[in-house]
């Protein structure tokens, strides 16, 4: 593609690299892009609160998406600027259907809302266990609730837990049990954790937002990523771009495939025009 007029980049797996960090030599190229008045957009399942931490090694004050594309988080102001969110009532009735074919789920539910106050922004029950670590952040400690109380309350992203399946193993059986009901279902690791959002929000809904909002077109974008919740921005995107390191359905799809995150695969890409 001719020099993109927008760079959209997954964090986890794909910008950082496997100890979690942002290299020299992607944060050189990241600085270049940002001189020459081209946005970086993080496009994350990550939520807003865990944004700040990467968006400071990178050097980035501009927008993110976050949580599959469930809320855009403007990361100078602080500020979250929309938000897409599923009922408790959608939230009640999915759980029970999985739970009816997987008894042993645990799930917890991430709340964001317009704006930068985040009142109980994540809320678990007991014996679930994010593959990342602490949910809430790096100090703070997840707010553990009941079941009812998880679901009690409209949530950007319904998250559900099992120990002895890999994510894909849980997407097919849940896609098979909500059939009839319109969500998205993906995952961003393969640990035996599934990610459920409204319909239609996904990383190109929420990405597609921010363009808008930049007079972007899709066309003019090269967007990096490395698991199915990537594998709609890729398609969307004018370039997309796998990392080596990508799942199988990512490699499939893409436009190319780059090295991995642990050879700085995102800067080796930027550096044809930056």
């Amino acid at each position: 593609m001719d020099k993109p007029e927008l760079v959209a980049s997954d964090v986890d797996g794909t910008l950082l690299d496997p100890m979690q960090q942002i290299t020299e030599r992607t944060a050189r190229v990241i600085a270049r892009v940002l001189a020459a008045d081209t946005p970086f957009v993080l496009v994350s399942g990550r939520p807003p609160r865990w944004i700040p931490g990467v968006a400071e090694m990178a050097g980035l004050s501009g927008y993110a998406v976050c949580a599959n594309g469930a809320s855009v988080y403007d990361i100078g102001a602080d500020e979250v600027l929309a938000v897409r969110e599923m009922p408790a009532m959608r939230l009640h009735d999915v759980v029970e259907a999985v739970a009816a074919a997987l008894p042993d789920i645990r799930v917890a539910a991430e709340r964001t809302t317009v704006g930068r106050e985040q009142e109980e922004p994540f809320a678990t029950e007991r014996g679930f266990r994010n593959p990342w670590g602490n949910p809430k952040g790096e100090t703070d400690e997840p707010d553990i609730v009941s079941r009812a109380e998880v679901l009690g309350r409209p949530a950007t992203k319904l998250l559900l837990r099992h120990p002895g399946l890999t994510s894909q193993q849980m997407v097919e059986v849940v896609e098979t049990v909500l059939v009839d009901v319109d969500l998205e279902v993906t995952y961003s690791s393969n640990n035996g954790l599934i990610e459920i959002s409204a319909a239609g929000v996904t990383k190109a809904s929420g990405l597609g937002w921010v363009c808008d909002l930049l007079d972007v077109p899709a066309r003019k974008v090269v967007a990096f990523g490395d698991m199915p919740n990537d594998l709609p921005m890729l398609e969307w995107a004018g370039h997309g771009v796998a990392m080596d390191n990508a799942h199988p359905e990512v490699l499939a799809v893409a436009d190319e495939v780059t090295a991995p995150n642990s050879e700085d695969g995102v800067a080796q890409v930027l550096e044809r025009w930056f």
